[in-house]
C-alpha cells in the first residue's frame, strides 16, 4: 500500500475542501457549530457540547444562524477564563465528557491564530470539546549508528498517561501550555522526558511544523506541531525523569515506517515522523508516487476552519468569479473569430495571452 493511502487510513479526517463558507468540511464538521469569542471564530462545537453549553446562558449565547459565542458581558481574558473553568469543572464532576477524565491542571490559550492575542485559557483536556487550535512541540531524536545506520529514538508512553497510554511515540513531545514559548517547551520537555543535557540541546534545529485534523471519541483536534530535529551521538541513551515514559528504543529508519502505521503507534505523532523521513530523503518521489499529496496532508491549512465570510460577500465573490470567467471566454472567442476572418493576426506558433490583473 502507498504511504499516502496508509496515512489517510490512519488519519481519515485529513481531507479539506477549500470553499468560501466557514470550513466545516472535515469529516462530520458539517454537523458542528462555529464557536466565537469577542466576535471571532476560535473553534467548532459538536451538537452534544452545544447542548451542554446551553445550560449556561450567562456564559454562552446562540444566535439565529446557529453560531455559539461566549456571552458579550464577559469582557476580559480573566473573566472568560474563570467562567469557562467553572463550566468545565461542573462537567467534570458530572462525568459528562470522557475527555475530562484526563484533566491536566495545565491550560491551553484560546486564540484565532497563533500570532493573535489570547482571548481566554482552558484546561488542555477540554480544548477538543470546543475544537480550538492546539499547538505542541515534537523532537525527532536521531543518530547515525555505526551498525544500524540512520535511526530514530522512539518512546513508549507510560500506561498511566491519560491519553494514548502504552503507545509508541516520538522521542520527545509536549503541548504548548500557558506561559511557555515554543522553544521553551521544546527544551523543557527534552529535559523532563529524555534527560537530554544542555550541551546536546545546543544542536537542536527547528524544522518547521506539521498540521492536521483528527477526530476521536474525546472530541475534535485541529493540531499544529512545531517540529525540531536533534542529532545525537551514537553512544547517547535517553532516560525518562518525569514518569511519563516506559522505555526508549533506537529504531532503524527501515523499521520506523513499519511501526508508525501500526495500531501501537500514537496516531497524532505519525505526521511528524513522516515529515522527518521526507525531509531526509527516505520518502521521495521514486518510492512514493503521490508525494505531493502526502506533503499536503502533513500541512493542512487549519486556518480555513475559522474563516467566516459573510454570505453577502461570499455571493459577491461568487458572482465576480463567474463574470471574470465569462469575460475571459468572451474575449478569447472574439479574438479567435477576428483571427479567422483576417482582422487579427498572430505571429506563427503563438497564441494571445490575457491578463486580468
Amino acid at each position: 500500500m502507498m504511504i499516502f493511502l496508509m496515512l489517510t487510513s490512519k488519519l481519515p479526517c485529513t481531507q479539506l475542501s477549500f470553499g468560501l463558507q466557514p470550513a466545516r468540511t472535515f469529516c462530520d464538521l458539517q454537523r458542528c457549530r462555529p464557536f466565537l469569542v469577542c466576535g471571532k471564530q476560535v473553534g467548532v462545537m459538536q451538537a452534544k457540547v452545544v447542548e451542554a453549553a446551553c445550560r449556561y446562558p450567562d456564559v454562552f449565547q446562540i444566535d439565529s444562524s446557529g453560531m455559539i459565542a461566549m456571552h458579550p458581558s464577559l469582557k476580559t481574558y480573566e473573566e472568560r477564563s474563570a467562567r469557562i473553568n467553572h463550566v468545565l469543572t461542573q462537567w467534570r464532576e458530572e462525568r459528562l465528557f470522557v475527555t475530562l477524565k484526563g484533566w491536566r491542571n495545565e491550560c491551553y490559550e484560546v486564540r484565532t491564530g497563533f500570532a493573535d492575542p489570547p482571548l481566554l485559557k482552558m484546561d488542555r483536556s477540554a480544548a477538543c470539546l470546543f475544537g480550538v487550535r492546539q499547538y505542541g512541540v515534537e523532537i525527532n531524536g536521531y543518530t547515525r549508528h555505526p551498525q544500524l545506520g540512520m535511526s530514530l529514538w522512539l518512546q513508549r508512553r507510560a500506561l498511566t498517561k491519560p491519553t494514548w497510554p502504552g503507545k509508541w511515540d516520538n522521542m520527545v513531545a509536549g503541548g504548548l501550555s500557558v506561559g511557555h514559548s515554543v522553544l521553551d517547551t521544546a527544551l523543557k520537555e527534552a529535559e523532563e522526558e529524555a534527560s537530554i543535557p544542555a550541551y546536546l540541546l545546543a544542536n537542536l534545529r527547528s524544522a518547521g511544523s506539521v498540521s492536521f485534523y483528527f477526530e476521536s471519541e474525546r472530541g475534535l483536534f485541529p493540531n499544529t506541531e512545531f517540529v525540531y530535529d536533534l542529532e545525537l551521538p551514537a553512544d547517547f541513551v535517553p532516560h525518562n525523569s518525569d514518569g511519563e515514559v516506559d522505555i526508549f528504543e533506537l529504531v532503524p529508519v527501515s523499521q520506523v515506517m513499519e511501526r508508525i502505521f501500526t495500531p501501537e503507534y500514537k496516531t497524532t505523532s505519525c505526521p511528524t515522523t513522516l515529515d522527518f523521513l521526507i525531509r531526509h530523503g527516505f520518502i521521495n518521489s521514486d518510492n512514493e508516487p503521490r508525494l505531493p499529496e502526502l506533503v499536503e496532508l502533513l500541512h493542512i491549512p487549519l486556518h480555513y476552519l475559522y474563516i467566516r465570510i459573510p454570505s453577502v460577500i461570499a455571493e459577491i465573490i461568487h458572482l465576480v468569479t463567474i463574470f471574470l470567467f465569462g469575460a475571459a471566454c468572451s474575449q478569447l472567442v472574439t479574438d479567435f473569430g477576428k483571427y479567422t476572418i483576417g482582422r487579427l493576426r498572430y505571429e506563427s506558433g503563438t497564441l494571445p495571452f490575457y491578463s486580468f490583473a
